[in-house]
Parts: C-alpha cells; structure tokens; sequence
C-alpha cells in the first residue's frame, strides 16, 4: 500500500486563497449587477434586498463548498493540487454529516485566534481542528508527487 502523504498547512492556504478568488469572481459581479457599487460600498439594507445579499454571501459558498466536498471530495483549489478529503479511518469519502462538521469546525477553528487552522502546521497528520471533529484528513490523491 502506498504512504499517506497529508496536506500541509502551505499547500492548504493557497488551496484556501484559489477558493476565495474564485467565490469573490462569481459573487462580486452578481452583487454589483443587483444592487450596483454604491450600495455594497454603504451596505445593503433592508427586506428582500439583504435576503438575497444573505444568500448570496453566506448561503451559496456555504453550500457551494460542502457539495464540492461530497461530489468532489476537494473544492476547486484543493483539486488544483491534487488534494481531497477523506474520512479519517477508511480513507474513503466523507458522509454529509463529516462534511456539514468539517465546515461548522471551521469556526471552531478560526474564533481563538486562528489557532484550530494553524494546527495543520504542528499535526503529525497535519489535522487542523475542524478536521479532528469531522475525522477527516487532507491527503494527495495517490498518483501526485
């Protein structure tokens, strides 16, 4: 059986920044053609117009990244480098439940300070915490170098 070779913190922040510049090409766009510059520069207020900000800021790369996850096992910056995510034991790919905890784990992550992602850095399995909660893994798909 071939070695594991898991994710570093590196390879998962420039994976992260692929994934952020790509959400932004798709949702600034779209925001501007709905409600135009000068009203994201001051802030969407009110009734229909901050529910669909809501969904388009939060709810659609919320949804965006948990599908690619279980479609894909890797959103777009992670299939860049050849990464996916894969459940801890099995090495097989994440349930819904994995994947909607990986993601919430993402704040448990971030809140004190970044410490939770910055874990990836020190790991033996360079586990971040959002990982250690969904018992997830990043490793490289076998055949990359």
């Amino acid at each position: 059986m071939t070695e594991l070779r898991y994710v570093g913190f590196w390879a998962r922040v420039l994976a992260m920044l692929v994934d952020s510049l790509i959400i932004v090409a798709i949702i600034w766009p779209l925001m501007v053609w709905l409600f135009g510059w000068e009203v994201l520069l001051q802030g969407v207020q009110g009734g229909a117009a901050q529910v669909v900000h809501i969904l388009l800021s939060w709810v659609f790369p919320i949804l965006a990244v948990i599908l690619f996850w279980l479609y894909r096992q890797a959103t777009p910056g992670k299939i860049a480098l050849g990464a996916k995510i894969v459940d801890a034991q099995t090495l097989q790919a994440p349930s819904t439940r994995q994947c909607i905890i990986r993601y919430l784990g993402y704040y448990v992550s971030t809140i004190p300070l970044g410490l939770g992602l910055f874990w990836v850095g020190i790991d033996a399995r360079k586990q971040g915490w959002h990982d250690k909660l969904a018992g997830t893994l990043v490793i490289y798909q076998q055949n990359q170098q």
